[in-house]
C-alpha cells in the first residue's frame, strides 16, 4: 500500500488536526460543516449547495461503494475539501465504475484522512460553523492558520453565479406532458427535473440572472426556486425576482436556498445557523397533516419568521408550515393569499429519505388550483 502525506486540518479558532492526505494532494480553504449521512456521499460531493465548504464526514468509513456515473447530482464535484476518518481500501458494489480517491484526485479536490471526526464534529457543534484549511503541502500549522483568517466567510457570500448553468436547458417530462415549470438555478440538483418529470412536468432550468420575462417566455405553468449555496441576504435579484412571480400570482414552489430566497421576498429575515442542519436524518413536523418525517437537509441559513399565528404580508397571510423538531428552525412557509409555498429541507433527496417527496404532488395541486381559478 502507498504511504501517504502527511496533512493538516486547521481551523480558524486555531485548532488543528494531523491526518494523511486523502484525494488530491495540496491545499484548501472553505467553511468547515459536518454531516451526519451514513450513505450518498456522492449525492453530496456533487450537491452545489456544498460549493465553498469543507465537509466532514460523521459516519467513520467512507468510500465502501465506488462511485458510478448514475448518482451525480451535477456535472462537477463542489466542495471544497473532504474529512474522513477511514477511508475504504477497497470499492465494492456492483454499480460502482471507481473508486471515490480517485474521483477526487481527478478533479482536485484536497482532502484529510485518519482524523477524529468524532472530535471535529464535538468541536464544530460547541463553536459553530467556521473557516478551514486542508493542507498536504504545508507543515507549519500557524502559517497555515494565517491564511485561513484571510479566507472569506460564509457570511455575505454571493454565490449563485458561481454554480448556476451558463445557458437554459430542458429536461422532459416523462410520458404524457402536464405541465411546464420554469426552474431558476441557483444551484439545482438533477433531481428536481427527474422528480417533476416523473409527474409529466417538462421542467426549463434558467440561469440565476434570468428576469420573469425569461421565465414566463418559457410558457411556464408554474416557478420553481432551486437549492444553491451562500448567504441570502445577498441574492437581492433573485428576491425581486420572486416578488415579481408573486405579484402575477404564478404558482411558485422554492427549496433550501430557494424558501430562504421566497422568505426574504415575503418580508421575513434570515439568519446563520450555528452550525447548520446536514444529514439524512433531521425530523420535520407538517404541520399540515401532524406528520413526523425524516428529511434530508444541507443548509447554514434559516428564516426567522414566528412559529405560531398568521403574519401580515405584502403578498397576504403568511405562515409557517414545517418545523424541525431538533431546534425549532423554521422549514417551511405557506402563503394563503398568493399560490406560493416553501420547503427548506430536500424532498428531491437522493440517496434519501424519500418521506417528504409528496411534496412535489403538493406543487401540482397548487398548480391544479391556480389553472382552475
Amino acid at each position: 500500500m502507498t504511504r501517504r502525506r502527511p496533512a493538516i486540518l486547521v481551523l480558524e479558532d486555531g485548532r488543528t488536526f494531523v491526518g494523511e492526505a486523502y484525494g488530491s494532494v495540496g491545499e484548501t480553504f472553505g467553511e468547515a460543516v459536518f454531516t451526519t449521512a451514513m450513505t450518498g456521499y456522492q449525492e453530496t460531493l456533487t450537491d452545489p449547495s456544498y460549493h465553498r465548504q469543507v465537509v466532514v464526514q460523521t459516519a467513520p468509513h467512507i468510500g465502501n461503494t465506488g462511485v458510478n456515473g448514475e448518482d451525480d447530482e451535477s456535472a462537477r464535484i463542489w466542495v471544497a475539501g473532504y474529512v474522513v476518518r477511514d477511508p475504504s481500501r477497497t470499492a465494492s458494489n456492483w454499480r460502482s465504475t471507481g473508486g471515490l480517491e480517485d474521483r477526487l484526485a481527478a478533479e482536485g479536490v484536497v482532502g484529510i484522512c485518519g482524523v477524529d471526526t468524532r472530535a471535529l464534529t464535538r468541536h464544530l457543534r460547541e463553536r459553530g460553523a467556521m473557516r478551514v484549511g486542508v493542507s498536504s503541502v504545508e507543515t507549519d500549522h500557524k502559517a497555515l492558520l494565517e491564511r485561513v483568517l484571510a479566507a472569506p466567510q460564509m457570511i455575505g457570500a454571493d454565490l449563485s453565479a458561481e454554480v448556476t448553468t451558463p445557458k437554459p436547458y430542458t429536461v422532459a417530462a416523462d410520458g404524457e406532458h402536464r405541465f411546464t415549470v420554469a426552474a431558476l438555478d441557483l444551484g439545482i440538483k438533477r433531481n428536481v427535473p427527474r422528480r417533476l418529470a416523473a409527474r409529466g412536468v417538462t421542467t426549463h432550468v434558467l440561469p440565476a440572472t434570468s428576469t420573469v420575462e425569461d421565465l414566463l417566455a418559457t410558457g411556464a405553468d408554474a416557478v420553481f426556486f432551486s437549492p444553491g449555496p451562500g448567504d441570502p441576504a445577498t441574492a437581492g435579484h433573485a428576491v425581486g425576482l420572486a416578488r415579481e412571480v408573486m405579484r402575477r400570482r404564478v404558482p411558485l414552489f422554492g427549496i433550501c436556498f430557494g424558501s430562504q430566497i421566497l422568505g426574504r421576498a415575503l418580508g421575513f429575515g434570515t439568519y446563520k445557523l450555528g452550525y447548520g442542519h446536514r444529514g439524512v436524518n433531521q425530523p420535520v413536523l407538517d404541520r399540515t397533516t401532524g406528520k413526523v418525517e425524516v428529511t434530508s437537509h444541507n443548509h447554514g441559513f434559516a428564516v426567522e419568521a414566528p412559529l405560531d399565528g398568521v403574519v401580515d404580508t405584502d403578498f397576504g397571510g403568511v405562515e409557517v408550515s414545517h418545523v424541525c423538531l431538533n431546534d425549532n428552525v423554521v422549514e417551511g412557509l405557506r402563503a394563503r393569499d398568493v399560490p406560493a409555498f416553501t420547503v427548506q429541507y430536500h424532498p428531491e433527496a437522493a440517496a434519501g429519505p424519500h418521506d417528504a417527496d409528496y411534496l412535489f404532488d403538493r406543487f401540482m395541486e397548487l398548480v391544479d388550483r391556480a389553472q382552475a381559478n
